[in-house]
């Protein structure tokens, strides 16, 4: 089985061929291709390859599968004894990405 450990906006992911991950939003539309070329760590059966920090050449090819939006999460911020009550929701954006192909030169 073959994997990588890759970091995206300061957060690390598990990639495997073929599958999807989610990461924060990224700029870009539905079928664009991106290159990950952060890459912490590249496991191939038992042969592993790890970086300092990353591994030079190597590189994931990903497909944007879509656009979502996460859970909504509920903020509420209250005062005691003043009427003071707040409520806010939030809804995280994130990039879905189908990892095609990880190359290493």
């Amino acid at each position: 089985m073959k994997y990588a450990i890759v970091e995206v906006g300061g957060k690390q992911y598990r990639c495997e061929e073929g599958k999807a991950i989610t990461v924060d939003l990224i700029n870009s539309s539905v079928g664009d291709e991106i290159v990950l070329d952060k890459v912490l760590l590249i496991v191939d059966d038992e042969t592993a390859t790890i970086g300092k920090p990353y591994i030079k050449g190597a590189s994931i090819k990903t497909q944007v599968q879509s656009q979502i939006k996460g859970k909504k999460i509920f903020v509420f911020k209250y005062k005691p004894k003043i009427r003071y009550r707040r409520r806010a929701g939030h809804r995280q954006k994130y990039t879905r990405l189908l990892v095609e192909s990880i190359v290493m030169e």
